[in-house]
């Protein structure tokens, strides 16, 4: 016997497989609701992402994660025991400009988590129940959201995807944005019938962040197990760069020494129409004189994030416009913590259950 809905089930259609839609999509999904999720990279995660390279894999975006709302510890025991592991960040050192430690005592206790072996299999693990349910489609941008012509009351998304391919997803009852703040202004003010954008959102403000990863696989000699500092993470007030990893001290990692390096978001925005190549000699550059690493890396990459750092949130967990059956979530929302990501996302599926 079917168990009685307080609400009919209903067609909706998540944009972004960040942790943000992956959270707010099984949620809904479990809540009985026909669930499809596009994204227009060919994985799921968003900033959870790892690059993967000769010399190992690098966190290019998040580098570490806290647990503070119970939901989130919930869930993450519930669907990914073996996936997520505690990592000694704890004693991340603060440096001065020079790369000298300037504050020594460790920053209150709190556990950091990571996922193993790579950031991205966290995210990768919450989307294979909806890969399996054949409702993830990956490299598949959404271009336009519009009213189904067959179905006034409902959406419709155009999107392309492989080879150009363009198609057109129809007979959805409600929409999620859980993209970022600019792809969200962005979709609203293009797509047809929408409503003018909510002042609240018009006012997010989120930094860019340049990354940098280097690989030195030549440390791995006998006698000698790190190259440079003795410490695994540190926050710097160096005006080109706030933070640094050693990847390989990360638990379930490869041993070859590598290094990321994330910018000031200040820098990142002053520097963010810079080419890959002017970025990477700029930041490797402040990485030699916070580390005192001045040899040449094997491997040298940068990346750009357009939205990083949240510096305005938008001042509530979601959005919701009920009458239109438009919703938006995102770590914008609350912060730029993956939890924010994650209680967003959850939040919004919520309200629309509830609805």
């Amino acid at each position: 016997m079917t168990p009685h809905r307080p609400h009919p089930s209903r067609r909706i259609a998540i944009i972004g497989a960040g942790i943000a839609g992956l959270a707010c999509a099984r949620t809904l999904r479990q809540a009985g609701h026909d669930v499809a999720v596009f994204e227009a990279e060919p994985s799921p995660g968003g900033r959870m992402a790892t690059v993967q390279t000769a010399f190992g894999g690098f966190d290019a975006g998040v580098q570490y994660f806290t647990v503070r709302d119970e939901r989130f510890m919930q869930a993450l025991q519930a669907t990914a025991p073996d996936v997520v592991r505690r990592w000694s960040a704890n004693a991340v050192r603060v440096l001065d400009e020079r790369g000298r430690v300037a504050e020594a005592a460790p920053p209150a206790p709190e556990s950091h988590w990571v996922a193993v072996p790579a950031m991205d299999s966290l995210p990768w693990r919450w989307a294979e129940p909806l890969a399996a349910a054949g409702a993830l489609h990956l490299d598949t941008r959404v271009t336009r959201i519009a009213r189904d012509r067959l179905s006034p009351t409902r959406w419709q998304l155009h999107t392309t995807g492989h080879g150009d391919e363009h198609l057109v997803h129809a007979g959805f009852d409600h929409v999620v944005l859980a993209v970022t703040a600019s792809q969200a202004r962005e979709m609203l003010q293009f797509s047809e019938q929408l409503a003018a954008l909510p002042p609240a959102l018009a006012a997010v403000d989120v930094a860019p962040c340049w990354t940098l990863m280097l690989a030195y696989p030549n440390a791995a000699q006998p006698g000698l197990h790190t190259l440079g500092p003795q410490w695994n993470a540190a926050r710097s007030t160096h005006h080109r760069v706030s933070w640094l990893t050693r990847e390989s001290s990360k638990p379930g990692r490869t041993a070859v020494e590598r290094w990321t390096v994330q910018a000031s978001a200040a820098w990142s925005r002053e520097h963010e129409r810079d080419d890959p190549a002017r970025a990477n000699a700029k930041l490797l550059r402040a990485f030699a004189e916070i580390t005192g690493i001045h040899a040449t890396p094997a491997h040298a990459e940068v990346r750009l994030w357009r939205q990083a750092r949240t510096l305005v949130p938008l001042g509530r967990t979601h959005l919701w416009d009920d009458a239109r059956g438009i919703g938006l979530c995102g770590d914008w929302c609350i912060g730029s913590r993956v939890e924010d990501a994650f209680v967003s996302g959850l939040a919004l599926a919520l309200a629309m259950d509830e609805r």
